[in-house]
C-alpha cells in the first residue's frame, strides 16, 4: 500500500528542520482530502480517463481499473493521514535507537512502522471500509454495467431506485457480511500484534 510510506514519510521529515512549510502544506492536502466528495473523486478520474483527457488512450474508463483508480483518490489522503498520526506517536527514543543501530531510509522506517503497527493496521481497515462502501465515483468511473462493473455498491443504488428494497436489502446484507468476515481478520490480526 503507497499510503503508508506517504503517512511515514510525512512523519518521519518532520523531524527535519527547514522542511516545515512544505511539510505543513502537505499534511494540510492531505488532510483536506479526507473530506473529498467522492463523486467529484469520481469527475476527476472520468475527465482523466475520457477519450478527451490525458490518460483516454489507456482505455480504462467503464472499467474495473478506471473503477480501482477512483477508490485509490478516495482512500490514500485518509491511509496516509491515519498512517502519519500513528507514526508521529512512536517515541522519539525509538526512532533514535534505531538511527544509532544504524537503520537508515526504508530501515528507519520499517522499523517505525513496526512500532506503530496498530495505528497502521487501523488506517488500512479505515481505507477498506471506505472503499467498500464507494458509490459515487464508482458508479461515474465504472458506468454501472451489468456484467462488468456493476459492484454490489451501485446495485444496491440500482435496486433501490427501481423500487426493489427487498433486492437492495439483501444485497446490504451481502455487502455487510463480506466486510464483517473481513474486518473480523484484521481485528484478530491487529490484536495478536496487541499482545
Amino acid at each position: 500500500m503507497p499510503r503508508i510510506p506517504i503517512g511515514t514519510l510525512l512523519a518521519l521529515r518532520e523531524e527535519a528542520k527547514g522542511r516545515r512549510a512544505t511539510l505543513t502544506l502537505a499534511k494540510a492536502i492531505v488532510f483536506t482530502l479526507y473530506g473529498m466528495p467522492p463523486v467529484l473523486a469520481g469527475l476527476l478520474v472520468y475527465l482523466l480517463l475520457s477519450t478527451s483527457g490525458p490518460l483516454g488512450i489507456l482505455g480504462w474508463l467503464y472499467t474495473p481499473v478506471g473503477m480501482v483508480l477512483a477508490q485509490v483518490l478516495i482512500v490514500t489522503p485518509i491511509v496516509a493521514g491515519v498512517t502519519y498520526s500513528a507514526v508521529s506517536s512512536v517515541g522519539r527514543d525509538v526512532k533514535d535507537a534505531a538511527r544509532s543501530l544504524g537503520a537508515r531510509g526504508w530501515a528507519l522506517a520499517a522499523t517505525v512502522i513496526e512500532e506503530a503497527r496498530l495505528g497502521v493496521l487501523t488506517a488500512i481497515m479505515v481505507g477498506f471500509g471506505r472503499a467498500i462502501s464507494e458509490v459515487g465515483a464508482v458508479l461515474i468511473v465504472g458506468g454501472n454495467i451489468r456484467g462488468s462493473t456493476r459492484v454490489l455498491t451501485t446495485a444496491i443504488v440500482l435496486e433501490t431506485s427501481r423500487g426493489n428494497f427487498t433486492e437492495a436489502v439483501a444485497l446490504g446484507g451481502i455487502l455487510l457480511g463480506i466486510g464483517f468476515v473481513i474486518f473480523l481478520f484484521l481485528y484478530r490480526t491487529q490484536q495478536q500484534g496487541h499482545r
